[in-house]
């Protein structure tokens, strides 16, 4: 019987298109022990993938797209939420895991 966790991934987009540049990302890893340390927002320089489109081909399964933000006119200069969040998951065998 295999043992199945999941993994989720949470890639900010640039642009809305699923080929446009990562700019922000956090991962959550289901396979890993309880005592180790999930990743941290700054952990890392380089995001694990360039876009939403090259983690699909690696196996990543998209569950979310973003909604379009509403354009308010005289609002354009606000700071808020980066609007291209898309997310991801993977299950992963933990009797098959490397190292």
């Amino acid at each position: 019987m295999t043992r199945l966790r999941q993994q989720i991934l949470i890639l900010h987009l640039a642009i809305s298109s699923l080929e446009g540049k990562t700019i922000a990302w956090a991962f959550f890893d289901g396979a890993a022990p309880a005592e180790k340390k999930q990743m941290q927002s700054g952990d890392e320089e380089t995001p694990p993938y360039d876009s939403v489109l090259a983690a699909m081909r690696d196996g990543w399964n998209v569950l979310q797209v973003p909604t379009l933000p509403i354009y308010i006119p005289g609002h354009e200069h606000e700071g808020g939420h980066l609007p291209y969040e898309y997310v991801l998951e993977r299950k992963v065998d933990l009797d098959n895991l490397p190292g």
